[in-house]
């Protein structure tokens, strides 16, 4: 099949959603496929290049011009609407790739709900986060607590608290439109955890899905040497976070229950400072940002456990995965896409969002019970299988083959339709 990918965002321009399009761009083009990317231009980067076998196009958009609106100006996000000078090089793109299926994820897939009747492709898009129903994708109301479902009364006081009253109009009823579209133009949605399927009305409504995780390589090896920087590890045992140090992802929950501990392993920080990063640490917690992904493959591996504390409902947490292929288990709380991900007592430990306490027992306990933590460590390396690329892209080939063999059905049974309908002669 000929399939084009839309991401908002490709490397070199890194996270988990960038990393996760392009490694399945390569495996689709391993199992042969012709693959193509379309992405938003990024200065310095080339209108189209070759990424081994992918093509990449970077597409320039209106929004993206001005810089004004964008916090951090190396991630200029696509609107949650079509925006007009986008949509033009998407339709250009389309006419040139001839794609069989285009597969979208995040916003991005909001400029081509215009041209879905004209591109002749099969449209599916992937949900990595809550944006389909939360203009701010987390789903957290006023940053505090877990939201209920969208209402005008919530969702804009919410939204002008995070992007300013003017943004928040346009973001928030933006996105209620295309998201009001997009349930009944695209032919598939993929949604990576169940959480994410339910919190965004999917599982009550009559759009088709499937709930599908992100993957990480079959192979997980870290090739080539070691990074300078990994010499800043410490020498024996260490727990290990990785994201971004802010309050969502429970880091100040985790400093609390780290100074909790009894005689513990140094704590190991690895990830980007926010605006609410705390500003000090507990003895023995060492900080790292900006290291490259395959340093910290090796710190996981080098590492004791992880623990993902998380307050806000982490849609699919690949951080998890690349734990678990690495033979290491993972603290992480009960919220979002991590039940999906881990088995409670078999290949980690659960513990409720926000409860220091609960999160230094579990700890602890992994500090205490050495063989318990071995056997978590080899379950997890057994069921990771699930989760890698083999088992996982063969899931969204067959999503690309039903919505195409589909098509020739609705054609039909449209002409069926409209063979009834009386003539306006």
């Amino acid at each position: 099949m000929r399939i084009l990918l839309l991401s908002q965002f490709y490397p070199p321009v890194i996270g988990g959603e960038e990393r996760h399009v392009r490694n399945l761009g390569a495996a689709l083009a391993q199992r042969g496929h012709d693959v193509s990317v379309g992405t938003l231009q990024r200065p310095g980067s080339p209108e189209t290049e070759l990424d081994g076998a992918v093509r990449v196009h970077r597409l320039r958009g209106t929004l993206q011009r001005l810089s004004g609106l964008h916090a951090d100006p190396e991630r200029r996000h696509a609107p949650p609407f079509p925006d007009p000078e986008l949509a033009l090089a998407l339709k250009r793109l389309i006419d040139r790739e001839r794609p069989d299926v285009v597969h979208a994820h995040n916003w991005i897939y909001a400029s081509l709900l215009p041209l879905k009747a004209l591109s002749g492709a099969r449209f599916v898009v992937t949900l990595h986060d809550y944006g389909l129903v939360c203009a701010k994708k987390n789903l957290m109301h006023l940053g505090t607590e877990l939201c209920n479902g969208p209402a005008p009364a919530k969702c804009l006081p919410c939204a002008a608290r995070h992007y300013g009253a003017a943004k928040a109009v346009a973001t928030t009823f933006g996105n209620w439109v295309s998201s009001f579209a997009a349930r009944r133009i695209v032919d598939r949605f993929i949604a990576v955890s169940h959480a994410v399927a339910d919190h965004t009305g999917l599982t009550s409504g009559n759009t088709p899905y499937e709930v599908i995780p992100n993957f990480v390589p079959d192979d997980v090896e870290v090739p080539g040497p070691q990074d300078p920087c990994l010499r800043e590890l410490p020498d024996g045992d260490f727990i290990l976070f990785v994201g971004d140090m802010m309050r969502l992802k429970g880091i100040d929950v985790l400093l609390k229950a780290y100074t909790g501990l009894k005689q513990p392993p140094p704590l190991v920080l690895i990830g980007r400072r926010l605006a609410d990063t705390p500003t000090e640490f507990p003895p023995n917690v060492r900080t790292f940002s900006a290291w490259p992904h395959s340093a910290i493959m090796h710190a996981w591996r080098r590492s004791l456990f992880g623990v993902l504390p998380s307050t806000g409902p982490e849609a699919c947490a690949t951080v998890i995965m690349e734990a678990m292929a690495c033979g290491k288990t993972v603290v992480a709380t009960d919220i979002g896409g991590m039940p999906d991900l881990i088995d409670p007592g078999e290949t980690g430990l659960l513990v409720p969002p926000g409860d220091a306490p609960a999160l230094t027992g579990a700890m602890q306990a992994l500090l205490d019970d050495r063989a318990l933590l071995a056997r978590l460590e080899a379950t997890g390396l057994t069921r990771v299988g699930r989760l890698k690329a083999q088992a996982v892209v063969s899931r969204i080939e067959q999503v690309y083959r039903d919505v195409v063999l589909a098509a020739p059905a609705e054609v039909a049974m449209a002409a069926y339709r409209n063979s009834g309908r009386p003539s306006c002669r």
